[in-house]
């Protein structure tokens, strides 16, 4: 079993690591401070060619395979969370789910110009009162001839005043023989009439990300804009939120990483009775620990990477990979935090933005407690993976 990158995966994640030292640090302390986003970033990551990373060269991508996706946001993360979670909900949510989903041509007409940045894409499933309960949407599509009258409302969706379209999940049958086969999903353009979206504020991390509230009011939505077929929704969703909970397995590598190269620093340069910290057994065994968590992660993610690669089905694997890395993540910054002391608890030093950033993904893309179930759920036997109508293509090197 080979764990090696590739010469094209080390490039990739030095590339990555630079945008995110070039073009997300700069200035990044203030934005987070003042919970302001930065538009311009998702066109410089177009630029750079980051949101077509994962996509078939066919449809105006990178042609590179799902292990680089993960490289991508472990990267970006490191420099910090608002810059992964684009990748999350556009390339992973969004336009890996219309890889899997998508008839031909509709592949052809939304994944070139998503690959390039020219368009933006997001996930709509979470409700005022559907989260975790995701069957219990209320958010309601009418057939009304060739199109579907979309009503409600959906919260906590990132980048809701930047996306240019969202894949949308609504109840199309109210009389389906379960919750889930009365759901279908659908690609919205922002510039339909009825949309509209509203920030939220006062966030506790991923203060330089943006984080809104979706309204549809009688928004008319072509037939053609369906994803799969009418009761497909919630298959739809779970194999979204299956690229990106891997995307988030990745990215909380990222602020392992981050955490390890901040308290390295500061652990040689702080010094206490003429003796650096770094020499203090009780610091030694955290940064122990974050080491640990980086490369028990990495395994983690590089594991589902593969799967993606060869077309294997990974509902299991990445649920695990999400819930103990973001397990890692979350710890290594709580130590971090301990590392720095009084210092940790400002924004003088990243650490605390780190600790922060790091609680928000313990709840999106499933609660760790909901990942907790699941994994039990797969041992005993309560919980069983069933074939899918649509795989997500394995990856396959182009001309």
């Amino acid at each position: 079993m080979d764990f090696s990158l590739t010469a094209e995966h080390e490039l990739i994640r030095e590339s990555a690591y630079e945008f995110g030292q070039r073009e997300v640090l700069p200035g990044l302390a203030e934005r987070d401070r003042g919970h302001v986003s930065d538009r311009s970033l998702l066109e410089k990551m177009g630029a750079a060619g980051i949101l077509g990373v994962a996509i078939p060269a066919a449809y105006g991508g990178s042609g590179t395979d799902y292990i680089s996706l993960g490289l991508v946001c472990e990267e970006l993360e490191r420099a910090d969370t608002s810059a992964r979670v684009v990748m999350s909900v556009h390339s992973g949510l969004h336009s890996l789910t219309i890889l899997q989903w998508g008839t031909e041509e509709q592949k052809m007409r939304w994944l070139p110009k998503l690959a390039s940045g020219e368009k933006v894409g997001a996930f709509a499933l979470t409700e005022p009162d559907a989260g975790s309960d995701a069957v219990n949407i209320k958010a309601r599509a009418r057939r009304d001839g060739d199109s579907y009258v979309l009503n409600g409302e959906k919260t906590w969706i990132s980048l809701a005043d930047y996306a240019d379209q969202f894949l949308v999940v609504a109840v199309t049958d109210l009389e389906a023989s379960s919750k889930a086969a009365g759901l279908s999903a659908f690609i919205v353009d922002r510039k339909l009439p009825g949309f509209s979206s509203r920030p939220i504020k006062g966030k506790l991390g991923v203060r330089a990300g943006n984080t809104g509230q979706l309204f549809f009011d009688n928004v008319s939505v072509p037939v053609e804009c369906r994803l799969g077929e009418e009761g497909d929704g919630f298959r739809v969703a779970m194999s979204a939120l299956d690229h990106g909970r891997y995307t988030v397995a990745s990215g909380s590598v990222g602020i392992v990483t981050a955490c390890l190269d901040a308290c390295v620093k500061y652990c040689h340069e702080r010094k206490v009775g003429g003796e650096e910290i770094g020499r203090k057994q009780l610091v030694q065994q955290m940064i122990a620990n974050m080491a640990a968590g980086r490369d028990m992660g990495r395994l983690l993610y590089y594991k589902v990477g593969w799967m993606k690669n060869v077309g294997l089905r990974h509902t299991r694997e990445v649920s695990l990979a999400k819930w103990q890395n973001c397990n890692f993540a979350f710890q290594a910054a709580h130590d971090a935090v301990e590392i720095h002391g009084a210092y940790g608890y400002t924004d003088e030093f990243p650490v605390e933005r780190y600790f922060r950033n790091s609680r928000g993904a313990m709840i999106y893309e499933g609660t760790r407690e909901i990942h907790t179930l699941m994994q039990a759920e797969y041992e005993l036997g309560y919980r069983l993976d069933r074939p899918l109508k649509h795989m997500l293509p394995e990856f396959r090197l182009e001309d």
